[in-house]
């Protein structure tokens, strides 16, 4: 999923020069700075990193990712059967409690299910309508019966935004009451949510794992400036931060105060391109700004050489990754050659670009230099972080950078939302081609392994010929924390396993 800035204000920023003295004084407390505040505790209602890394350890999921992003494992649903059909499965429930003292049972599952399938609000519908009834036959057990077979189904389960909620709390609070303190059924409750600053989590005593949780609570904090944020790790002011700077890495590995932390991650930056504005529209003008761009430059200027050069909207290592796939060669006077064909010879475009994030900065001035090799006019409109994502959701623009972390192990997630379905305008490029559509369907159904991974395989190659957008690169998630503090880590899916985490 993304993650774009949404609220940014003075007390955000004021909170990064001085961090204030909080909750975070007492023993047990990790802070944690990072870029933006949240936009939401309700699940359904985001499609944002911002959001999910926060209520990951807020709320739990029937079935989990594991820590190597490679597997599922239990969650609240101790032990699940399908039918030989594929039809139907059958959860059973653990002995577990929401933050409130109530039980957590089969029917708040079977609520959260139906909710994300079908409110109006909700922006995971699409993943769901495969569900055809979602019932507790009694306290600690869940049936689920299906429209029809789905290879990505028990995947989903594992979204966060599939988190079970409390259908009473729900009910009797109301959707905007409980996204702003919601009823956890995960390892911390929000304690406070002070916008625009900081969220401050407390352990949750009633959560089934509680033995496991090492900390009293965690703070959540907003540092939008990069370099303030590390200032603030090395001055001893954040116990860790998040979205580390590729530029500063070196230095900060050399701090004999902090840990320099790179996991692996199923991120892949991107440049959208609008199919909906002119000649954008023309596969031929998409293929020859692909040849305009040279990634491996990107890669070695802009992220250190921490990234590598992308060749698939599916990241490398993830299921079904074609290492195969067509990489075009950097050639802008192809690129000219191409365009001029197109009857694009003198094309400009409005290149929208994220004030004040370096990494987004420095890539927007390296690409507006190679299409100038190619012919091609990049305006770059820099805008507020809080402005650009509701830019691009409105189409007002024409190329814009932006990244993609999986969460969930099957491609069906991604795959669905940039290249399968219109309910959100294929990841507001406004791509459209039928037959990839229908293969997206058919993938999704398909439960013969080989015969699906020849499938996404296509999808690749037509992904690349279309250019749907342009691929850029792969990157490792990469956190700084104090020396004291042991186990904070990220899973490829991008979950932080703060129930773990110690500190000293």
């Amino acid at each position: 999923m993304t993650n774009r800035w949404k609220s940014i204000g003075l007390a955000a920023l004021l909170a990064g020069l001085t961090l204030s003295a909080s909750y975070a004084e007492a023993a047990g407390v990790l802070t944690i700075g990072r870029r933006e505040d949240s936009t939401t505790f309700d699940p359904i209602k985001t499609a944002q990193n911002i959001d999910n890394w926060v209520f990951s350890n807020v709320y739990d999921v029937l079935i989990r990712v594991d820590k190597t992003g490679t597997k599922l494992e239990p969650g609240l649903a101790e032990s699940w059967t399908a039918s030989d059909d594929g039809l139907t499965y059958t959860f059973k429930i653990r002995d577990a409690k929401f933050s409130d003292g109530s039980p957590l049972t089969a029917e708040d599952a079977a609520f959260s299910l139906l909710r994300i399938r079908d409110d109006a609000a909700s922006l995971w519908s699409d993943s769901y309508k495969v569900i055809d009834t979602a019932v507790a036959t009694d306290a600690h057990t869940l049936t689920i019966k299906l429209k029809n077979p789905s290879a990505p189904f028990l995947s989903t389960l594992a979204l966060p935004n599939a988190s079970v909620i409390s259908k009473k709390g729900m009910e009797s609070l109301g959707a905007d009451a409980y996204a702003e303190k919601p009823i956890a059924s995960g390892a911390f409750t929000v304690e406070e949510w002070r916008r625009g600053d900081r969220i401050i989590l407390k352990k949750n005593p009633n959560f089934w794992q509680a033995d496991r949780v090492k900390l009293d609570g965690v703070e959540w904090i907003s540092v939008p400036d990069d370099n303030t944020r590390m200032l603030n790790v090395q001055a001893g002011e954040l116990d860790a931060a998040i979205f580390v700077p590729f530029s500063r890495v070196e230095e900060l590995k050399k701090d004999p105060n902090l840990n320099v932390d790179i996991d692996a991650s199923t991120r892949e930056d991107h440049l959208l391109i609008n199919h909906a504005h002119g000649a954008l529209g023309k596969k031929e003008v998409r293929q020859a700004l692909d040849l305009a761009i040279d990634k491996k430059a990107i890669v070695d200027t802009v992220t250190f050489g921490q990234g590598t050069v992308a060749n698939s909207y599916i990241p490398k290592g993830a299921l079904y990754y074609f290492a195969d796939n067509l990489q075009r060669p950097y050639d802008p006077a192809k690129a000219k050659e191409m365009l001029a064909a197109a009857g694009a010879s003198d094309l400009t475009l409005n290149y929208l670009v994220r004030a004040g994030d370096e990494v987004d900065e420095q890539t927007a001035v390296l690409v507006q230099q190679q299409l100038q090799k190619a012919g091609i006019t990049a305006n770059l409109q820099k805008v507020d972080p809080s402005q650009e994502w509701d830019m691009t959701v409105a189409g007002d623009y024409d190329v814009s950078v932006n990244y993609w972390t999986n969460d969930i192990l099957d491609p069906d997630q991604k795959t669905t939302f940039v290249l399968g379905h219109d309910s959100n305008n294929n990841y507001s490029t406004n791509y459209k081609n039928e037959a990839v559509k229908e293969l997206v369907a058919k993938a999704r159904l398909e439960l013969d392994p080989k015969k699906r991974q020849e499938m996404y395989v296509d999808l690749q190659k037509m992904a690349k010929d279309d250019v749907n957008w342009i691929d850029l690169y792969y990157s490792p998630y990469i956190n700084v924390t104090r020396k004291n503090i042991e186990n904070f880590y990220q899973n490829p899916l991008g979950r932080f396993f703060l129930e773990d985490t110690v500190k000293n």
